[in-house]
């Protein structure tokens, strides 16, 4: 079951870290970056379910924020 609760230590720091690492791309590199990132997650999480559960809730979320 994806865990959609605030469950990340230090968001703030993990955040300013995110953004340091996009700094000076490009926005094909950041793509890729974040193509990379996404895919050692996944690897990591594992579960087929709970990752199409996440694709689900990313979807539904752009969704509502473009109505």
């Amino acid at each position: 079951m994806l865990n959609t609760n605030k469950n990340i230590t230090r968001q703030d720091d993990f955040l300013e870290e995110l953004l340091a690492a996009h700094e000076g791309l490009s926005k094909s590199e950041s793509d890729a970056f974040n193509a990379r990132l996404i895919l050692l997650l996944a690897n990591h999480v594992g579960d087929l379910d709970v990752l199409r559960e996440a694709l689900k809730a990313a979807a539904d979320s752009g969704r509502r924020r473009a109505e």
